[in-house]
């Protein structure tokens, strides 16, 4: 029987980070992942590093996400010194756009409430007028009414990340094998037995980074991994004229040029078929916020299922009955990114999780 130390099983942003920061540690890792149709999170997403409006009534998520976005800057240029891969890291701070008075109202109000729940720990918001920003941004079209901005904010070329934290943990000496998913986990007296039609390999520690499939392999090791349906949809345009130099909670413009388009939510299906009347809200309001957008085709449309627990924060746990075994997941994946590779990885090779992490423990599920 294959012995390893160290199987992560699940291959997407969450394990690879996890698997290049414990590899960087000198640690025997093995990434088990499954095949490129599955439903992978980390390939349908908008890239952004994002904490602007994150964590309302969750001041830990807020700091955490503000958290991950400062260890942003020294994470990519690591990685890149590694991988020679330019992830196109920019954070030049991000936009929340308020397209009628009632929509800027309550924004002011969810950031000032953000800022005093953390107890100013994300205090240096700016909240500007429809004047303010033309100064900023003169392609600003006529219906918006106002923005928040947050200094923190930026985005990355996610499939840039997702290929340097593949070729980097690769490099430091960490396995992948794909098309091996795994059907069970059996714990051990020490170790456990992780089981796929492959074979049996024993590893002494097993992480769970299996995004949706969290769900299910989590209680064969006493936790739990509650997850809620979320669909997403992306648009990308053809390639344009810089216009937008920032970001926005919604939308992008990729270093390339592309507009990227986002931010809708389906909780009621489980089919991955485009809905195209989304598509058209979608585009309707990017159109409104820069109507250049308008004039610009689109070059293709995905979907994607987020990981997503019910209250929407993260969930890091190591098994109770079962220490060695540790469950991870987010659906912030690509913002969480740095903080997952170089605090929480170390945390894993210590056998322990930091006191910190608490409140996204899966307990909070079961309280009354």
């Amino acid at each position: 029987m294959e012995e390893r130390e160290i199987v992560i099983i699940g291959g997407g942003l969450m394990g690879a980070a996890l698997a290049w920061g414990l590899a960087g540690l000198g640690h025997d890792v093995l990434v088990l992942d499954g095949g490129d149709l599955d439903p992978c999170a980390s390939r349908a997403n908008l890239g952004l590093v994002w904490v602007s409006d994150k964590g309302l009534d969750q001041p830990a998520y807020a700091l955490w996400s503000r958290d991950a976005a400062l260890q942003w800057p020294a994470f990519a240029k690591m990685l890149e010194q590694e991988t020679g891969i330019d992830l196109q890291l920019q954070q030049p701070g991000g936009y929340n756009f308020a397209l009628s008075e009632r929509e800027l109202q309550q924004l002011d109000a969810n950031m000032a409430t953000i800022a005093a729940q953390t107890q100013g720990g994300l205090g240096d918001y700016e909240m500007l007028s429809r004047d303010e920003l033309r100064a900023r941004l003169p392609h600003l079209g006529p219906d918006v009414v106002g923005a928040s901005f947050c200094r923190y904010d930026g985005h990355v070329n996610s499939l840039r990340l997702f290929n340097a934290l593949h070729l980097g943990m690769t490099q430091r000496g960490a396995e992948y094998r794909a098309h091996h998913p795994v059907e069970r986990v059996e714990p051990l007296s020490q170790g456990f037995n992780v089981i796929g039609t492959w074979g049996v390999i024993r590893a002494r520690k097993v992480v769970l980074a299996a995004g949706l499939d969290n769900a299910r392999l989590a209680p064969m090791l006493g936790m739990s991994a509650p997850l809620v349906r979320s669909k997403g949809q992306v648009i990308v345009t053809e390639k344009c004229q810089r216009f937008f130099d920032s970001v926005a909670g919604s939308l992008r413009q990729t270093g390339e040029g592309s507009v990227l388009i986002g931010e809708s939510q389906e909780t009621h299906t489980g089919a991955m078929a485009l809905n195209h009347g989304i598509s058209a809200v979608l585009a309707e309001r990017a159109g409104q916020i820069f109507p250049i957008i308008r004039d610009l085709n689109v070059v293709r449309i995905w979907t994607g299922f987020r990981v997503k627990t019910p209250d929407g924060m993260p969930l890091y746990e190591q098994s109770s009955p079962y220490p060695g075994a540790f469950v991870m997941l987010c659906h912030s994946g690509v913002t969480l990114t740095a903080l997952h590779a170089l605090q929480i990885a170390p945390q894993i090779a210590a056998g322990a999780l930091d006191d910190t992490l608490l409140p996204f423990h899966s307990r909070r599920f079961h309280v009354s």
